[in-house]
């Protein structure tokens, strides 16, 4: 991402919440807590002042002034503790307001229409996009907000202690031969030109960081994501003895964080070398330029002690960015990886679907000339027609890699490569039913009942549906909360996917091999339940066992190559 990009990117993330609908909470907060930055602000221009009369007071053993100045430090402190207190305090509370809404914007947009599924399947480059969400925009949230008040800060800062330090260093008189060279608030002078080598000197030394942070996020991201595959997986990679290729793929994937740790430490090293040295000498530096005007009697204690101090403030306001440069190396990072994730959703979420569907009064669904196509234009399925009435059951058959998930996701509208055209009733509810049925966290009730809601008064026989499939003995654990998917053979959660069509009741439902983990009988069974008890319903499968064509009165085979065909049973 170019430095063009990440500035868009910074103003159209940025932008999105200050015209939200909390905006207005949110500029109200922050200009709280930008008000309690300046009176800091004020509070260190203060206690430069006292600097003065503190330590004249000391050079004059002035007994009489001490006290009062001690007791006035003492309220100078107190009030600056209070504002530092709750600048941060509100500073927090903006900070996870603003990523509250940014999590549940992006959570909605990650979700809406798909997105999370169609950013797996269409973009294969989208990393770990639960890493984003949780933990970039928190960082992008809390480095916005640091970044931005801490140069704010310090930018009064400058501007504050500028003027106190010229008007204190006065004019440096450089005689060169006969010609004597006069030179006004040259502390203020030295104090510019040392930042700005000193800025320049870490960018040298710190700008590999932005790419070293961004490789360690995702090499991090990666680690993990390879360790929830196992979790998932765990009785499939018992079954295989997979243990060995699992641990070989955990080391390959850890020597690459560390592998980045070791660059981004030597890079860091290099960069903590500068800084300090770098604060080291802003200590000693101002105290070596006033010297000749104190040792000279021009310049009393309090007047040196008052100069170094304000050397330092403007020190440290022209020094902002060699002192958060980690950070900021970090937020170009950041800045990346959500830019990336946004431009990666809007492009997915913008990739409308070359199918056109048609809502029409008739109670059928009917496929007029579909091309369904792979990405790189290649055809599946060439030139269907077909037709699904009230009632009929049809079969989807074919080679592995011929087209027939595909066409179940292109009438799912989770494809978009293909044309022709999808004509259905606009108050049919369709229902899909993958191979590997999906149990939420949570009740076995909830579980069945997904992806509805549990209605608040319940009167469906859950037992009686459970008996139905050979699941009697769950009836006494609707109520157990657990892992499901877990405990549940995929035979058993096949099974409770048929329950969910009689509770959800559409009039056509489209299941991709929802039986290949059922025996034969059972199978058989579930076919003449659904027929049985919801006569009128279309039945739309996938499947490559003989014992569904005798379950099916239509059978449409793909043959591959965009090639096909329709065959009546009955």
């Amino acid at each position: 991402m170019k430095k063009k990009d990440i500035a868009k990117s910074i103003w159209k993330m940025m932008r999105s919440y200050w015209k939200s609908e909390e905006r207005w909470w949110g500029r109200g907060m922050l200009a709280v807590i930008i008000i309690l930055n300046l009176a800091q602000v004020y509070l260190l221009v203060e206690l430069n002042q006292w600097n003065n009369d503190f330590y004249n007071a000391l050079q004059n053993y002035d007994l009489g002034n001490f006290w009062p100045l001690v007791g006035q430090f003492t309220l100078i402190a107190f009030m600056y503790i209070i504002a530092a207190v709750y600048a941060i305090y509100l500073q927090q509370m903006l900070q996870i307001k603003w990523r509250t809404w940014m999590t549940n914007n992006y959570l909605g947009s990650w979700m809406k229409k798909q997105v999370y599924y169609k950013l797996q399947v269409l973009k294969s480059d989208m990393d770990n996009p639960d890493q984003r969400i949780s933990e970039d925009i928190n960082s992008f949230v809390d480095l916005t907000l640091t970044l931005f008040l801490g140069f704010l800060k310090q930018f009064t800062i400058l501007a504050a202690f500028i003027f106190v330090l010229w008007s204190l260093s006065g004019a440096l008189e450089i005689p060169l031969g006969e010609t004597v060279f006069t030179i006004p608030g040259y502390m203020v002078w030295l104090s510019l030109l040392y930042s700005i080598v000193g800025s320049w000197l870490a960018h040298l030394v710190g700008r590999k960081l932005i790419d070293l942070n961004y490789n360690q996020q995702r090499y991090e991201a990666d680690f993990r994501f390879n360790m929830i595959r196992v979790r998932e997986n765990s009785e499939s990679i018992a079954f295989y003895r997979g243990e060995a290729p699992e641990g070989q793929g955990f080391q390959d994937r850890f020597k690459m964080v560390v592998k980045n740790f070791w660059a981004l430490m030597k890079r860091t090293k290099l960069l903590n070398f500068y800084i300090n040295g770098y604060g080291q000498l802003a200590i000693i530096y101002p105290l070596i330029m006033a010297a000749p005007k104190y040792f000279s009697g021009e310049m009393q204690l309090g007047g040196l002690m008052q100069t170094i101090s304000a050397f330092g403030r403007v020190q440290d306001a022209l020094s902002y960015f060699v002192d958060s440069y980690s950070n900021i190396a970090q937020y170009a990072a950041v800045i990346r990886r959500l830019g990336d994730f946004t431009a990666h959703m809007e492009e997915v979420d913008e990739l409308k679907s070359s199918f056109n569907t048609l809502y029409e009064n008739n109670n059928r669904v009917t496929l007029s000339n579909m091309d369904v196509l792979l990405p790189e234009g290649r055809k599946l399925i060439e030139s269907l027609n077909l037709e699904f009435t009230p009632g009929e059951y049809a079969l989807i058959s074919g080679p592995s890699g011929s087209g027939k998930s595909t066409l179940l996701r292109a009438l799912a509208d989770l494809w978009p490569y293909g044309s022709g055209t999808i004509a259905r009733p606009d108050n049919w509810r369709l229902m899909f039913l993958p191979q590997r049925p999906y149990l939420p966290l949570g009740t076995l009730r909830q579980a069945i009942y997904y992806p509805q809601n549990v209605p608040e008064n319940d009167t469906a026989d859950l037992g009686a549906y459970l008996k139905e499939f050979g699941l009697a003995d769950l009836a006494s654990r609707l109520d157990e909360v657990d892992d499901w998917s877990r405990i549940l053979s995929l035979g058993e959660q096949q099974r409770i996917a048929f329950i969910r069509i009689l509770l959800f009741k559409p009039q056509m439902v489209f299941m991709d091999e929802s039986t290949s983990a059922m025996d034969e009988d059972m199978e058989a069974h579930s076919y003449d339940t659904l027929k049985a008890k919801l006569p009128e319903m279309s039945v739309v499968s996938v499947g490559h066992r003989s014992t569904l064509v005798s379950r099916h009165s239509t059978i449409l085979r793909l043959i591959g190559g965009g090639a096909w065909m329709v065959e009546r049973t009955v």
